[in-house]
């Protein structure tokens, strides 16, 4: 340690409190005064951005005593992210906390995204904070639901055509429904997980397809049905 002139020529003065330390953070239904990367502990959430902003990345990370045990990487909006969700994904279970944000983890937004989820999870502001125990490993998969698809919504509006609903939770939107003023009043969708599970498991395709079709809203009362993709 290299002291300057300045420091050396001053005296010592006694600390008032000695031992003081850090104030504890909620960490799965305990306070804990984190001192290391081993203190952390939590399941958390978070969105990442990369410089364009042309993508996002929503990334979830479950923790254990400063390890990260599993991660979660959801992307949208640039086709190489999914490339490199897939690199991310093997690249961070089993690092702490701290190598992971000093990680490249390929893509920016996934990069941003681990920040975000560091300083919530080192703050204390985890899913989990108040969660005896928290949660155990494989939760984040309760994001997908049963299907094991992201919760994707694409929806496209212009001025001059009005909107056409691409995506919504139920999945892939195949018809709009619109009623004698050619508004929107329920759309028809093919549950994607649903149907290659079907598929997969030996059901004939148009089957399949016809099992996983269904319905929102007053689509049955329509005056005109829609492709929201070609028409």
């Amino acid at each position: 340690m290299i002291y300057s002139t300045e420091i050396n020529a001053m005296c010592c003065v006694a600390k008032g409190i000695e031992n003081h330390g850090p104030a504890p953070i909620p960490e799965e239904g305990k306070w804990v005064q984190a001192k290391e990367i081993k203190d952390i502990s939590g399941l958390t959430h978070g969105v990442g951005w990369c410089a364009p902003q042309q993508g996002a990345c929503k990334l979830t990370l479950n923790v254990k005593d400063g390890i990260i045990q599993e991660a979660l990487v959801e992307t949208i909006g640039c086709s190489g992210m999914t490339h490199s969700a897939a690199m991310a994904s093997e690249i961070l279970p089993g690092k702490t906390l701290l190598e992971a944000l000093n990680t490249d983890l390929v893509c920016d937004a996934i990069n941003t995204a681990m920040r975000e989820l560091f300083l919530q999870i080192v703050y204390g502001r985890s899913q989990t904070a108040f969660s005896e125990g928290g949660l155990p490993v494989g939760a984040s998969l309760e994001d997908l639901g049963k299907n094991m698809r992201s919760q994707i919504g694409t929806m496209f509006g212009s001025l001059k055509k009005g909107p056409r609903y691409l995506e919504m939770a139920e999945g892939y939107v195949t018809r709009l429904a619109l009623d004698e003023n050619d508004a929107v009043i329920g759309y028809e969708f093919v549950n994607l997980g649903k149907m290659m599970k079907l598929i997969t498991s030996g059901t004939d395709a148009k089957e399949a397809l016809q099992a996983a079709t269904g319905s929102y809203g007053r689509f049955q009362e329509a005056k005109k049905y829609i492709n929201p993709r070609h028409e």
